[in-house]
């Protein structure tokens, strides 16, 4: 089963985005994704005045994992870090991990190019009315 949890220790954190190939930030919040226990990725990011932004999205790098699961757990850690985003009354997202290569998983978790050609996402209402949101 696919579980997404919050990291709760700064050391934690640290390790998991050491096996993911990310830059461990201290004043990053993180999410980490596993299926039946196992340690498949994590997403870090950030809340300021501008947005929320996704800074790393990555799987662990000493794993192999399916194509289903990689797809999976890397769609649902965005997801989850936007919800909570947006519960915290931030409505706008950034994908700013300039690492990840994968244009079209960005479009599915919601994110599309704006004029200045950064990826953005309008969270009013999406985890609400999902349905009216024209994604």
């Amino acid at each position: 089963m696919l579980e997404v949890l919050p990291i709760q220790s700064k050391l934690e954190q640290e390790a998991i985005a050491a096996r993911c190939g990310m830059v461990f930030d201290a004043d990053y919040m993180a999410y980490k994704a596993s299926i039946d226990g196992d340690l498949l990725g994590a997403c870090q990011f950030t809340m300021d005045e501008t947005g929320g932004h996704i800074r790393a999205l990555s799987l662990v790098k000493d794993t192999a994992v399916s194509d289903r699961d990689r797809v999976e757990s890397l769609f649902v850690l965005g997801r989850a870090t936007l919800n909570f985003i947006d519960l915290c009354g931030v409505h706008k997202a950034y994908f700013e991990d300039a690492t990840f290569a994968e244009e079209g998983l960005i479009k599915s978790i919601g994110f599309a190019k704006d004029d200045a050609g950064r990826w953005f996402m309008n969270l009013e209402g999406f985890f609400t009315e999902p349905c009216k949101c024209g994604k």
